[in-house]
């Protein structure tokens, strides 16, 4: 097994992927890369970590060369010291990073962020608009939790805000269960995860990531690269509100993909093939 390390990074080979950690202000990062191709960065949910894309990776990776990681306090991205409360904003700037090392300078990089995921996708678009208008080659969001684009975002808050609540006085069975209610009723789905994060996530991601809401001033060039999607099965859920929200603002039809909140962890192969379509009909749209 080979070993290459650097002032800031590490990586270990594998048969069939790269597994390498990366020092960032506050944390370490660990991340996976898989295939050969166009570089594909996969931005996963708040208490989700790599393992969630495994076989949605696998999938893509036989034409494109599939980026993943672990978020900063999630599984095996450690925090540097106490947990914080996380920002959508330091979260770019790790994607951005990460993005450094493992792409070419002048490469086009093409993402998919699902929930919180897609919150950092958008402001890493936003972050690169100016300095790197290339960058970004193509962007698919879906279902970000940002509430704060609803008409009734107030009361969505205060709901966010009572989990919160719950959390802290009765703990996280509590929480969550409160929590099912955006996932119209039902628990959140059980994962893949190499551990479990949803401790750290109701204390530290759920409430300053449902407030985040992208500068639409500042994201407008880039509006052709975007495709706003959501679940079928969701399609009636409170998460799947602000995506719906999320179109309307950027003038975008929301594409449905297979499967619900998470459809990309159940049904990989369907929802695999959908998101290569969709990213290839971005990528053959001139740029404007």
């Amino acid at each position: 097994m080979d070993t290459v390390n650097t002032e800031t990074a590490t990586e270990t080979a594998t048969a069939e992927t790269v597994v390498g950690t990366l020092d960032v202000p506050g944390a370490v990062l660990r991340y996976e890369v898989r295939g050969s191709g166009p570089l594909l960065l996969l931005l996963c949910g708040g208490a989700s970590d790599a393992a969630v894309f495994d076989r949605l990776a696998a999938h893509l990776a036989v034409d494109h060369r599939v980026l993943t990681l672990d978020p900063r306090g999630n599984s095996r991205s450690p925090l540097d010291g106490p947990p914080v409360d996380q920002r959508v904003e330091i979260h770019a700037e790790d994607a951005e990073r990460l993005l450094d090392l493992v792409a070419a300078p002048d490469e086009p990089v093409q993402v998919f962020g699902s929930c919180s995921g897609g919150l950092i996708a958008l402001q890493l678009a936003l972050r690169l608009a100016d300095r790197r208008p290339d960058r970004i080659a193509a962007l698919v969001v879906h279902e970000p939790p940002a509430f704060g684009l609803l008409p009734d975002a107030v009361e969505r808050l205060a709901f966010i805000d009572a989990v919160h609540a719950t959390y802290r006085r009765a703990g996280v069975p509590a929480a969550m269960e409160q929590f099912s209610a955006v996932f119209g009723g039902s628990p959140a789905p059980v994962l893949p995860e190499a551990n479990d994060n949803t401790e750290f996530f109701l204390a530290h991601v759920m409430r300053p990531f449902t407030r985040f809401v992208p500068d639409f001033a500042a994201l407008a060039p880039l509006t052709g690269r975007v495709v706003v999607a959501g679940g079928e099965v969701s399609r009636t859920y409170d998460v799947h509100r602000p995506a719906v929200a999320l179109a309307e603002r950027l003038g975008k039809k929301l594409v449905m993909f297979p499967g619900g909140h998470v459809g990309y962890a159940k049904w990989p192969d369907d929802f695999g093939r959908l998101l290569r379509e969709v990213l290839r009909e971005v990528l053959a749209e001139p740029v404007r």
